[in-house]
């Protein structure tokens, strides 16, 4: 029996992780599970799973916890000390699955701990990378990805062959805007944003794909994580979503995982890993899936690819500020402050505006985040930059 803690219990990869440790009781035993504020869902979660600790990260939500959880044997706890304590409860496999940069911290206690540490949030590889993979290889860490690009690419790479290794594609939807022309785009709402053709994911998440910035976050991730040449890593549009990502070998041979859009065969991957175990998932019919179709992303219509792309480039601080700036633009989008367009926009100028040296410590990340954000924000709040 594997001990698992989940981080971020209540978002959509957390409840995927739920769903199939519930489908397997006998194989995992709950050590701690942590929600920022969905106090209903969280305590539901821990006493079906009779966890040992359900952790709120708004300290406001915790006597509501401890009301929910009241005759039960679940320890509740609040606050952002209280989230990196579950982290670093010594279970066996830490899911690390709260958005945004809140998630670092927690992820880097999970690190230090030296055990399996599954990593289903971009930040701690994108703006984080050096510093995480230096703790990691200090305390002796397994780092698993749980995106199905990066899970897909772990599967079909062979580490003793990587000097082999031709290229590494990572496959794209496209997203609800894959066919749509610029004029269009412009006028594009929050909800048709969020309306992802294939995924069932977050609103965050799914503008992200919409604008193509996961592809590119996705991009710097895959360069931290496998050792090829970011010049051999290339983005390939696949509306399908049934390929998740392919690694192609010297002598020609194209390795591909396949699979249903659902995050829950990546994360059982995971959980199970080195081993496999079931999924409610039904089997891929590629009959009535009738064709597999690709074609090369547009950079001129989706802009953030190439901004991507230059943050890995230049290094440094860049990918920490281009994920910040893309966080607080995203969030102004779904807040109807700025349009579609602009995203990237901001993006671009916040890159262009601020460039301090390397981090060298999380706190060095945290910082370079903060300021980002500060100036992402400001240029929204003051209307300077619109798309004509």
């Amino acid at each position: 029996m594997k001990s698992i803690a989940i981080l971020g219990a209540t978002g959509s990869i957390g409840r995927s992780t739920l769903d199939l440790i519930e489908r397997a009781p006998d194989d995992f035993s709950v050590k701690a599970l942590t929600a920022n504020c969905d106090v209903e869902g969280l305590a539901a979660a821990a006493i079906r799973t009779n966890a040992e600790r359900a952790v709120v990260a708004d300290e406001r939500h915790l006597p509501a916890l401890r009301s929910a959880l009241n005759g039960t044997r679940v320890e509740a706890a609040g606050g952002s000390a209280a989230i990196c304590e579950a982290a670093r409860s010594g279970a066996d496999l830490t899911m690390a699955a709260i958005v945004g940069c809140a998630g670092l911290r927690p992820v880097m206690a999970a690190v230090e701990q030296g055990k399996t540490v599954v990593l289903a949030n971009k930040e701690p590889l994108v703006s984080a990378g050096d510093v995480i993979l230096a703790a990691a290889k200090s305390s002796g860490a397994t780092l698993l990805p749980a995106d199905s690009e990066h899970n897909a690419i772990f599967q079909c790479f062979a580490p003793d062959q990587a000097s082999r290794v031709r290229r590494i594609v990572l496959t794209a939807s496209g997203g609800p805007f894959r066919d749509w022309p610029i004029e269009q785009m412009r006028g594009a709402t929050p909800e048709q944003a969020v309306a992802h053709p294939n995924w069932s994911m977050g609103a965050k998440i799914s503008v992200d794909s919409a604008t193509l910035m996961n592809k590119g976050l996705e991009l710097i991730e895959a360069a931290r994580l496998f050792p090829v040449d970011p010049d051999r890593i290339e983005i390939v549009v696949h509306p399908q979503s049934v390929i998740h990502s392919m690694v192609e070998y010297m002598d020609g041979s194209t390795l591909a995982q396949l699979g249903p859009p659902d995050m829950r065969v990546p994360i059982a991957h995971c959980l199970a890993w080195p081993d496999r175990m079931e999924t409610p998932m039904a089997p891929l019919d590629l009959v009535a899936i009738g064709r597999l179709d690709f074609s090369a992303p547009d950079e001129a219509r989706f802009p953030a690819l190439g901004l991507a792309r230059r943050a890995l480039d230049a290094g440094g601080a860049r990918p920490a500020i281009l994920n910040a700036a893309n966080e607080v633009a995203v969030a102004a989008f779904l807040d109807r402050r700025i349009g579609f367009l602009e995203i990237a926009a901001i993006v671009a100028d916040t890159l262009d505006r601020y460039d301090p040296p390397a981090p060298q410590t999380l706190d060095d990340v945290l910082a370079i985040d903060a300021e980002a954000r500060t100036m992402a924000e400001a240029k929204i709040g003051r209307g300077e930059l619109r798309i004509a």
